[in-house]
């Protein structure tokens, strides 16, 4: 054996100590940069706010400094980011021996790699390495860390001598290697994706399109993600030049997609588009705000130039506390808590945009000097917000009275501006604006009447009307664990509010609706999959609260509360479940229709569903419990002013269905006085003899006897019979719905016929009926004219001699008589009769004689031109 021959141990030595030296330096700077991060380990979990694994970066350093960074300073106990980094220095410096060597370097070179500290980035790292990992890549991190951990048990020396590992190294590693066990058990508990909040400021729409016929539009801005609508902005009326100021943050969970805007022209029956424009969420940078100028674009429009909308986009990484609890009760506790917290997030929402917190009271009194007042029909238009009136029509006058009252819902976190229109109408149906005005009601006083003349726009002419804004409770929408009437002292303080002895405090506040909307089952479904989107929305009069939607689901559970005032006891509560349906209208699902005073206090019911129409069954049954409180006195008073009226809705369209309802309807009133007036007849004319003659002495008796007084007590004896009927059952007040049979065409068309023809036989009947009393005192016929003066003249001296009772009860007996006197007498009605031969209108032009043609007719003129 040569012994001048190097072994192979010295030369592996000669060969690798270069490689020790350059370790050596780097366990130098890696014991100083240990000391910097035990002092600035709060910018570690700073710094941990991003998340890498879901972005693009430049380079692989940056990826998995963060994502290290941000595992062990979430997931582990706050000791535990500096235990790695002393663990990972360690590992790094020590010197394995034998064949471990090549694959110890190249582990301690990935793990020095990943604890360098942010501020530093390793040279030649491919920009192809920027992809975006997953959790699966964090969870081999960590177990090459613990890996490289493991070899510090094995014993080797350190390269300059410095020192040996003792047995509180040992008990360092053992616990370093715990706490990286633990680290890793967190990776369940990160969620998968992680999601990002984007935040949208919208600020304004530029140069927009046209859309209404007076050359504006009232625009409105839609936010879609995967054909979802996140959100709706508010209508701005009348303005090409809209400006929201809207601020809403929206959660994302994956950058892969277009964030769409879309513009809509806000019209009473549907919503006209004014163009779309997109951003890539890949393209927006994290933790800044960027101002987006986008361009409208309608590739179904001629329309070159759709204007602009300008809002501002924020992405960041939305913050989330991930911990490790090794108790299952914490466990389900943090994910209530965070359920719940989303439930609240839900709940200010819907309240931010639904919840009104006053009431506008308008009081239209008359109008002074309206340009062509007195040549058409006028009517008045007043609109705040979504909110929409219209007046009655008055006839043709300069200064017409109004003299009505309309109330509007006031949301304090909003600058509606209350828009006044003056319309006329001529008979053509044309419809022509005349003025306009503006009435700012957030610098109104509250509590006050303000008495306001406002002048026109433009045109001469000024409205006089009265504006009050009052504060309004009693609207809310809350959890089941948290409604109103659950707590026994805000139940008992709200039924204070409404008892007897206070009946004249606050007699607007009628009673407290509360509404618990609790689940539907076995819905209609709506959509291609099999499954609906429902969302419940509840009127209560003009009242409107919606609840939130449940996705994919056909028996949605909602748990909501919502309580409304009560303005009028009659009010109907009207249920109605949609389907959502992104930008197009809801689907309707079914409707059910709930009088306040039929409402069971405290019991949870179950409704079946109907149709549009409130006639017939649909799928699907809601679960709902109500309770009403009111003031009996204030809802007595209330019941003798005029009912509110509701907001403009869209016109209606002719239906031969309710046509021919409506007919039925009048016809069963017309049969039912029919049948009065044959009884009344039959009386006279002794078909029956004992019935005639009980009638004849129950009608002496009563013209001879009747005081005024006696005429309520006996319509008081009259509901004392039908509701002695109706306790007994001999009576039932409910209608079963009547069922259609199928039709063909041909007996859909004959019976449209026999309903048209039937309507015009009456409408010529009540026309003729009126013109032939008007006539008779135009003197159209002058013989009838003198006659009808004669008959009154004679009335008139009879009356001053004889009392009214002496003369009815000698009507009486003279039509009780006439058949025992003449059995072959023709009945007649003498009043009748004379007015058949006074001539109606029709008949006037019919009967009326035609002049000679002269030179000058146009008639003439026209034949002699042929």
């Amino acid at each position: 054996m040569d012994l001048d021959k190097p072994s192979v141990w010295g030369s592996l030595k000669q060969k690798t100590r270069p490689f020790l030296q350059n370790l050596s330096v780097k366990k130098t700077k890696k014991r100083s940069s240990k000391m910097v991060e035990k002092k600035v380990h709060s910018l570690d979990r700073r710094l941990s706010v991003s998340v890498p694994d879901m972005l693009e970066v430049e380079t692989l350093t940056e990826e998995t400094n963060y994502l290290s960074t941000r595992v062990l300073s979430s997931c582990s106990p706050k000791n535990f980011s500096r235990s790695v980094v002393s663990l990972k220095s360690r590992s790094a410096s020590v010197r394995p021996t034998g064949e471990d060597w090549p694959w110890a370097l190249q582990q301690a070179t990935r793990t020095e790699a990943t604890v360098t500290h942010p501020d530093t980035q390793v040279a030649g790292s491919p920009v192809s390495e920027a992809k975006r990992k997953s959790s699966n890549e964090l969870l081999e991190l960590l177990q090459s860390t613990r890996l490289s951990a493991a070899l510090s048990d094995e014993g080797a020396e350190y390269p300059c001598g410095e020192m040996d590992l003792d047995s509180s190294i040992a008990s360092q590693i053992f616990d370093d290697q715990m706490a990286l066990e633990e680290a890793n058990d967190c990776l369940s508990d990160l969620p998968s994706p992680f999601a990002y909040l984007l935040t949208i400021h919208l600020k304004e729409g530029r140069n927009l399109v046209i859309r209404d016929r007076c050359g504006t539009s009232d625009p409105y801005v839609k936010f879609k993600l995967n054909g979802k609508t996140l959100y709706k902005s508010k209508v701005v009326y009348k303005n090409l030049n809209p400006v929201w100021d809207e601020t809403v943050v929206l959660p994302v969970q994956n950058l892969d997609q277009k964030l769409w805007i879309k513009v809509y022209d806000r019209d009473l029956t549907s919503s006209d588009f004014m163009g779309s424009a997109f951003v890539a969420l890949a393209e927006l940078e994290l933790n800044r705000t960027t101002e987006q100028v986008l361009k409208l674009e309608d590739p179904n429009s001629l329309e070159d130039d759709m204007g602009v909308i300008v809002l501002n986009l924020s992405l960041a990484v939305k913050q989330e506390d991930f911990k490790r609890n090794r108790w299952s009760s914490r466990k389900k506790r943090t994910s209530s808590k965070s359920s719940f917290m989303r439930s609240m997030r839900l709940s200010d929402s819907l309240r931010k945009n639904q919840l009104w917190n006053g009431l506008v009271t308008i009081t239209l009194l008359e109008g002074k000097n309206i340009p062509g007042g007195s040549l058409t029909e006028i009517f008045i238009l007043l609109k705040l917000g979504d909110q929409r009136y219209r007046s009655k029509t008055l006839c043709k006058n300069a200064n017409p009275q109004w003299r009505e009252q309309f109330d509007f819902h006031y949301f304090s976190d909003r600058r509606d501006m209350l828009d006044i229109e003056v319309w006329r109408k001529d008979n053509k149906k044309h419809e022509e604006l005349l003025g306009t005005c503006q009435v700012d009601v957030t610098a109104l006083p509250m509590k006050q009447t303000n008495c306001l003349e406002l002048p026109l726009e433009k045109y001469p002419g000024s409205l006089l009307m009265l504006i009050v804004i009052a504060p309004c409770t009693g609207v809310s929408i809350s959890d089941l664990c948290v409604c109103p009437l659950g707590d026994p002292s805000e139940r008992q303080q709200i039924s204070q509010r409404y008892c007897i002895k206070n009946s004249f405090r606050d007699i607007k506040d009628i009673g407290f609706l509360q509404v618990k909307v609790l689940k539907a089952v076995d819905l209609l479904a709506a959509d291609f999959a099999g499954k609906s989107d429902p969302f419940c929305v509840l009127e209560l009069g003009n009242d409107s609260l919606q609840t939130h939607t449940v996705y994919k689901n056909l028996n949605p559970e909602w748990n909501k509360v919502f309580t409304f005032p009560i303005k009028d006891i009659h009010d109907v509560l009207e249920v109605t479940v949609f389907d959502e349906d992104g930008d197009k209208p809801p689907d309707f699902l079914g409707k059910v229709a709930i009088p306040l005073l039929s409402i069971r206090n405290g019991k949870q019911s179950c409704y079946t569903l109907k149709n549009k129409d409130l006639e017939r069954a649909s799928k699907g049954v809601i679960y709902l419990e109500l309770d009403v409180l009111f003031n009996p006195v204030k809802a007595s008073i209330r019941t003798f002013k005029p009912r509110e009226k509701r907001f403009t809705e869209e016109n209606r369209k002719f239906s031969k269905k309710i046509l021919s309802r409506n007919v039925d309807r009048v016809k069963k009133i017309t049969m039912a006085i029919w049948n009065t007036i044959q009884f009344l007849r039959s009386c006279f004319l002794w078909e029956s003899t004992v019935k005639s003659v009980i009638a004849f002495v129950v009608f002496v008796v009563t013209v001879w006897s009747v005081e005024l007084y006696m005429v309520p007590l006996a319509l008081l004896v009259l509901f004392a019979y039908n509701f002695s009927l109706v306790r007994t059952g001999k009576v039932n007040n409910t209608q079963d719905a009547q069922e259609s049979e199928k039709k063909g065409l041909i007996d859909r068309i004959h019976m449209v016929q026999e309903i048209i023809i039937a309507v015009q036989t009456i409408l010529e009947e009540i026309a003729s009926f009126g013109e032939r009393i008007k006539n008779t005192f135009n003197w159209t016929v002058p013989f009838l004219s003198v006659l009808a003066c004669l008959v009154l003249a004679a009335a008139t001296v009879i009356l001053y001699f004889i009392p009214l009772r002496y003369i009815v009860l000698i009507w009486g007996i003279n039509k009780f008589t006439k058949k025992l006197r003449n059995p072959y007498a023709i009945d007649n009605n003498e009043l009748l009769d004379f007015l058949s031969r006074v001539p109606s209108d029709v008949q006037k032009v019919q009967h009326a004689e035609l002049k000679p043609y002269s030179s000058s007719s146009p008639v003439r003129k026209k034949r002699s031109a042929l």
